[in-house]
């Protein structure tokens, strides 16, 4: 029991490298099934245009996906049309920060699909076949029969009046070089990961053990703003309803205000002047906490989004709970 309480305690540490890590391999495993079950190189001119479209179209459909899937990027485009916020260059730039750090995690399955696709080899050697490049054609065909190179687009169905030997030379050489760009494309992956983990954790604002807490807590106050959510929507419709069925007056409900909600909506940047942990926390701290005069003053100030003079926070602290 206690060793599982163990492993139950390392999964909810890394919640979210996990789901990352679920996501890669589901991709994979979905990349397998398609190119055993639905691909069929046409083996003809259209062998580029086909075995590009099943590498490519996919991998551009999981980005969509995952944009689509992940919380942030509604939290960042709501209302961004309509904001009244003055343009001013600390903006774009945190704008783009964010944008970034979404599209860090939207990549993980499309490039997991290009991955595995690659080092499967079956797009690759069908794209690679319908290629008209004389000089590209001429280096696969080198020494081989001299139909070669007009039967190419047939070797992936084994046609043609070329012999098997040199039809297999020819897909080996082009499984080779998928497998080498696939694993290139790895490599570059996990590289580029750690370099950007290396370069967030040197500017962060605040220690190790700080930057553990800081986590819990966001996850925390995710879960638990969800679960607050849900109760004061239910408490909420429930003296609606109670109110038009039985004809009586409403009873009183405090509801947060639209300037209030729209505070706490904002990308938290760290302040080293301040000891807050997101948005929410800065809120009720400088607002609830110092009367009704403050409160007033704090939503009359329009809100210009996030102050891009303090330093960044990391990935985790808006996106806790989030994909």
């Amino acid at each position: 029991m206690d060793k599982f309480k163990t492993v139950l305690n390392i999964a909810q540490k890394q919640q979210e490298s996990l789901s990352l890590g679920l996501v890669a391999l589901f991709t994979a495993g979905g990349e397998q099934i398609f190119s055993s079950v639905v691909f069929k190189c046409p083996c003809s001119d259209w062998n580029f245009a086909y075995g590009m479209v099943f590498l490519l179209v996919p991998a551009l459909a999981l980005l969509v996906l995952g944009y689509s899937l992940s919380n942030r990027t509604w939290k960042l485009f709501t209302g961004i049309c309509l904001r009244k916020s003055k343009f001013r260059c600390k903006n774009v730039f945190g704008f783009w920060v964010v944008l970034f750090q979404i599209t860090t995690k939207a990549m993980v399955a499309p490039v997991s699909w290009i991955a595995v696709a690659l080092l499967n080899g079956n797009y690759f050697e069908c794209a690679m076949t319908g290629v008209n490049i004389t000089v590209f054609n001429n280096q696969l065909c080198r020494g081989k029969h001299q139909q070669c190179q007009a039967e190419l687009p047939l070797f992936p169905c084994k046609g043609g009046t070329v012999p098997s030997a040199d039809k297999d030379a020819v897909l080996s050489i082009l499984r080779a070089q998928s497998q080498i760009l696939g694993w290139l494309l790895i490599a570059s992956i996990l590289v580029s990961s750690l370099l950007l983990v290396c370069v967030s954790r040197c500017n962060s604002p605040v220690s190790y053990l700080q930057l553990s807490f800081w986590k819990s807590y966001a996850q925390q106050e995710c879960t638990l703003l969800e679960t607050f959510s849900e109760g004061h929507a239910r408490e909420l419709a429930q003296r609606n309803l109670k109110s038009f069925f039985q004809l009586q007056p409403p009873e009183p409900i405090t509801t947060p205000s639209n300037q209030a909600w729209q505070k706490i909506s904002n990308f938290y940047r760290f302040n080293t002047r301040d000891h807050y942990y997101s948005m929410l926390h800065q809120y009720v701290d400088n607002c609830l906490g110092h009367g009704e005069e403050e409160l007033k003053r704090t939503l009359s100030i329009r809100s210009d989004g996030p102050d891009a003079n303090t330093p960044a926070v990391l990935d985790f602290v808006d996106g806790a709970g989030m994909l």
